[in-house]
């Protein structure tokens, strides 16, 4: 039997590479067959971190090195992301200090750390706040930062601690009088409290009912606390 369609060399085009869907260094195109080659590429990549972290790590350190493309090279530094070890380290390492001067895919990074699944990844966020490319004052990255981790990393953010409800709600207070519409864009993380066990649904309450005492509050952040708790 033929092996299937997806996994065959694909056929030269006049808007696509000759190269194998599977060469991590084919050369960029922005047509559609060679974005799905890049889709394919990638979500491979994923799978065979899921089956062997080991090996995973080390194509998605080669694919990072060889990509040719920011698709590719935030692909494979999100695969990294998953597989904790020194590898994975020393490519966050490698990527901020390629691309210190590129704020938008700083924002990547910053974002990609946020969702990592792990416990460990408050005190990673902790450590990221106080990066020198990390301010209070630039919405883009307090969205990739922190609006990363509360839409994104439901594992950590819902910790049964109530850790991931402290970290956003601490992040809210501070920007409340600063920019209250990050805040509250924020803020409405909470909204699915309701549907968490018994015990995280309180820790959020807990978390939206100081909020919604802070002296002052805005109006924007006023008004997500009172529709998230069912006051309005």
């Amino acid at each position: 039997m033929p092996p299937p369609v997806w996994l065959s060399r694909p056929a030269a085009t006049a808007t696509s590479s000759s190269t194998p869907c599977w060469t991590a260094a084919a050369p960029y195109s922005p047509d559609a067959a060679s974005a799905g080659r890049r889709s394919l590429r990638n979500a491979a990549l994923d799978l065979i971190a899921a089956g062997d972290p080991q090996a995973g790590a080390a194509r998605a350190a080669e694919r990072l090195t060889e990509a040719t493309n920011m698709t590719d090279r935030l692909a494979a530094l999100g695969t990294l992301a998953l597989i904790p070890g020194e590898a994975r380290e020393a490519a966050f390492a490698e990527f901020a200090a390629r691309y210190a001067d590129e704020p938008l895919v700083l924002d990547k990074w910053f974002a990609i750390q946020a969702q990592i699944p792990e416990p460990g990844t408050l005190e990673r966020i902790a450590r990221l706040q106080g990066h020198p490319a990390f301010t209070m004052t630039n919405p883009n990255r307090v969205r990739a930062l922190i609006g990363s981790f509360a839409f994104g990393n439901p594992t950590q953010f819902a910790r049964r601690d109530g850790a991931g409800f402290a970290r956003v709600a601490d992040t809210v207070a501070a920007l409340d009088s600063t920019n209250p519409q990050v805040a509250a864009r924020l803020l409405t993380a909470f909204g699915s409290w309701r549907r968490l066990e018994k015990s995280r649904g309180a820790k959020a309450v807990e978390m939206l009912n100081g909020i919604k005492a802070i002296p002052g509050l805005s109006r924007d952040t006023a008004d997500i606390v009172a529709r998230t708790l069912g006051d309005g």
